[in-house]
């Protein structure tokens, strides 16, 4: 998938005003997941990220344990949205991060989340243009 295409789809489905919104979004989710995924994970995630996206990502993560009310505060905080907005913009990334990365790539980032962050994994299938 390629950034244009990436940043589309995370729009219309995260219901996003504008380009420059969506990428802040997305980078925003990024960054929080960045912080929780351990070792190589944000590394290995971020090479399949299209365009300069992955520079959100750490190489390394530092495996922070927090549930998933402190992730979507996390990135609200980050990208200066309500709470119920962070939570639909980063729904809409992690949709479209599960199309744009491999599947392999994508469980290896579930894995390393507990159940709870269900609600951010198993999203609508994402719409895009």
């Amino acid at each position: 998938m390629q950034y244009d295409t990436f940043i589309s789809t995370v729009r219309d489905s995260g219901e996003l005003p504008d380009q420059a919104a969506t990428d802040r979004a997305v980078r925003s989710t990024l960054r929080v997941l960045g912080h929780r995924l351990a070792g190589g994970g944000p590394g290995n995630l971020a090479a399949q990220l299209p365009g300069d996206l992955g520079t959100a990502l750490p190489a390394e993560g530092g495996g922070e344990r927090f549930g998933l009310d402190e992730f979507y505060r996390r990135v609200a905080d980050d990208e200066g949205v309500s709470q119920p907005q962070a939570r639909r913009h980063a729904r809409a990334t992690m949709a479209a991060i599960s199309v744009a990365v491999t599947d392999e790539e994508y469980g290896h980032v579930a894995a390393q989340l507990p159940d709870e962050y269900s609600d951010l994994l198993l999203t609508d299938a994402v719409r895009h243009r």
